[in-house]
C-alpha cells in the first residue's frame, strides 16, 4: 500500500502527510485496481489506517476484513510500524496472529523475545468447493540495515565516516537477513503444525523482501528430505510443502488430459476425440506462449529489478497432484504504474507490482 495513512496523520516524520488531493488519488487508485481485476481474496502490506481501508474495500464488495495488529503512534499523529491486512468476498471464519515457537527460536540461537517484524495474519476463509482454507499474509523484514550510522552526530574524519558507515551496513544488513530468514523459518514451522492439526489447504502471500531462490528463504519451498525412507515420503512431503504459484501455473499448462484406456486404446467417441484433440492443440499452443513468458519483476531499484512478492500454495492447487481441486489457470503481475506511470493516475500508487493468480476448479 506504500504508506496507507489518512491525513492529517504523518508517516514516520512530521512533514510526511498526504494532502487531501493526494489522499483521494491514492484511494481512487486502489478502487480502480479492485474494480478492474476483482480479486476475491487480497492481502495488504504497509497499512496504517486500518479502519479507512476497511471502509474502502467494503464499498467494493469485500464484506470481510481483518487485521491482527495496529501501527505505533508517536506524538499523537506520527505513525510508524504499519501492519498487514486481509480482505475477502468469502467469509473469514477465524483469524489470528501467528506466534513463533520461542523454544525453537532459542534453539536456533535467537533470543527468547524473538518476534516477527510485522505480525503475520492467519485468516481461515470458507472458499467455495474447498471449504476452510488458511490464508497467511506476510511482510518479512526488509533488507534495510538494522544498524543506522548517523555521521551528522559524529566528529570523525571523512575516511572514518566511510569506515563506520560500511561496518554498520555490513553488520546491519546481515542482521536484517537473519531476521527475515528466521521469520520465514518459524512461520513455516507453524504452518506445518497447523496443517497437521487441521488438514486445511494453505495459501501464503505477501512481500517477502527477498528472492525465493537465493537461499535465505528457499526453505519455504523445501520438497526433499535427507536420510528418510522413500516409503510414503513423497506423498507426505506433497501434503506439507508449499509451491510457488508461478511454477504451478507453468505446470498446469502442461497437465494435458489423458483420454486413453489402460491398454492404450482410445475409449471415447469420435466426437469426443475430435473435441479433446482440439483442446489438446489449444493447450500446446498455450504452452508455447507460456514458454516465451518471462516472470515479471515486482520491484525496481535503480537499474535492477527483482521478484519480491509471492503467492505460495499447498498441493490442493497443484494440477499435477492427484487429489487437487483447483489449478492455477492464470498468473499476472500488475506493474503499469512502475514501468509506464502517468502522474495523474499513478502518482500515489505503490512501489511494488501486484501479483494476481486465478484458481480454476478442475474438471
Amino acid at each position: 500500500m506504500f504508506n496507507y495513512l489518512e491525513p492529517p496523520n504523518a508517516f514516520y516524520e512530521f512533514e510526511r502527510i498526504y494532502s487531501a488531493a493526494q489522499w483521494v488519488k491514492k484511494q481512487n487508485w486502489i478502487t480502480d485496481y479492485l474494480g478492474e481485476y476483482q480479486p476475491d481474496i487480497i492481502g495488504f502490506q504497509e497499512v496504517f489506517s486500518t479502519e479507512s481501508l476497511k471502509e474502502l474495500v467494503a464499498a467494493q464488495g469485500y464484506d470481510y476484513f481483518s487485521v491482527v495488529a495496529q501501527p505505533q503512534v508517536l506524538d499523537d499523529f506520527i505513525y510508524r510500524s504499519p501492519v498487514v491486512a486481509i480482505a475477502s468476498r468469502y467469509p473469514i471464519v477465524e483469524v489470528d496472529a501467528v506466534k513463533p515457537d520461542l523454544t525453537l527460536a532459542q534453539t536456533l540461537g535467537l533470543t527468547s523475545e524473538f518476534s516477527f517484524s510485522r505480525k503475520v495474519i492467519r485468516a481461515t476463509i470458507d472458499v467455495p468447493h474447498i471449504g476452510n482454507c488458511d490464508c497467511y499474509v506476510v511482510h518479512f523484514k526488509s533488507k534495510r540495515s538494522m544498524i543506522e550510522f548517523d555521521e551528522k552526530k559524529q566528529s570523525l574524519s571523512p575516511e572514518k565516516n566511510i569506515i563506520e558507515s560500511l561496518k554498520a551496513q555490513v553488520a546491519g544488513g546481515w542482521g536484517s537477513t537473519i531476521q527475515r530468514g528466521s521469520e520465514a523459518t518459524l512461520l513455516m514451522i507453524e504452518m506445518i503444525a497447523r496443517r497437521e492439526a487441521t488438514g486445511q489447504p494453505m495459501i501464503l502471500m505477501g512481500d517477502f523482501n527477498n528472492n525465493l531462490t537465493d537461499g535465505v528463504l528457499s526453505h519455504l519451498l523445501t520438497n526433499t528430505l535427507r536420510f528418510v525412507s522413500r516409503i510414503n515420503r513423497d506423498a507426505y512431503l506433497a501434503k506439507y510443502c508449499l509451491n510457488d504459484a508461478w511454477y504451478l501455473f507453468q505446470k498446469a499448462l502442461t497437465n494435458e488430459p489423458n483420454d486413453t484406456g489402460e491398454d492404450g486404446k482410445n475409449t471415447e467417441s469420435e466426437a469426443t476425440i475430435a473435441k479433446n484433440l482440439e483442446a489438446t492443440l489449444e493447450v500446446r499452443q498455450e504452452m508455447k506462449r507460456a514458454e516465451k513468458r518471462v516472470r515479471t519483476p515486482t520491484h525496481y531499484f535503480g537499474a535492477s529489478s527483482s521478484v519480491l512478492d509471492y503467492i505460495l500454495l499447498s498441493c490442493e492447487f497443484d494440477a499435477s497432484y492427484h487429489d487437487s481441486l483447483y489449478q492455477v489457470s492464470d498468473y499476472d503481475t500488475y506493474d503499469r504504474h512502475l514501468i509506464n506511470p502517468i502522474f495523474d493516475r499513478d502518482g500515489e500508487s505503490t512501489d511494488h507490482g501486484i501479483v494476481l493468480i486465478t484458481l480454476t476448479l478442475r474438471a
